[in-house]
């Protein structure tokens, strides 16, 4: 049996996932991995006609993050946010330069529709024994060895 040909939308979100943006790449190293009140996200994700930027599917929340050139939009993100919100889904957005300049504050807000009182960031601290300990986030294999590579590629230049 022959793999199915990823639809063209499919191949639009891999796309987007392979050249996300730097807001996106800092959103999504605090919600990977269930690292958000133990809740999945998904990136880049394809809902019917739309990709969206995240999904957790459960809580049936979209996170989008805008650039610059959504300030500008005809029209198309009230029209996604209205149809996603036609089948459910709640739709939080936030601007690029929050999410670089406060991502806590994002983390938080995005805690709070979950309705989670944890701290939103628990790869960055842990409740314990009625002590807080701060933690170094981890790196994905790849994070790690793209790491390594501009160490050593440094020490050479």
């Amino acid at each position: 049996m022959e793999p199915r040909p990823a639809s063209p939308l499919t191949k639009i979100a891999r796309a987007l996932r392979r050249n996300q943006t730097q807001a996106e790449a800092l959103l999504w190293s605090a919600l990977r991995g269930r690292r958000l009140a133990g809740r999945k996200f998904h990136r880049q994700f394809t809902i019917d006609r739309y990709v969206v930027d995240f999904v957790c599917w459960n809580e049936r929340l979209v996170i989008e993050i805008d650039g610059g050139q959504h300030g500008a939009s005809d029209g198309r993100d009230a029209e996604r946010t209205k149809w996603l919100r036609a089948q459910g889904v709640s739709v939080l957005r936030f601007w690029n330069n929050e999410v670089l300049t406060n991502l806590p504050g994002v983390l938080t807000a995005i805690a709070g529709v979950l309705g989670t009182s944890v701290h939103p960031h628990p790869a960055l601290s842990r409740v314990g024994e009625g002590k807080v300990q701060t933690l170094t986030p981890t790196l994905s294999r790849r994070e790690r060895e793209k790491s390594s590579r501009g160490e050593r590629e440094a020490r050479r230049g």
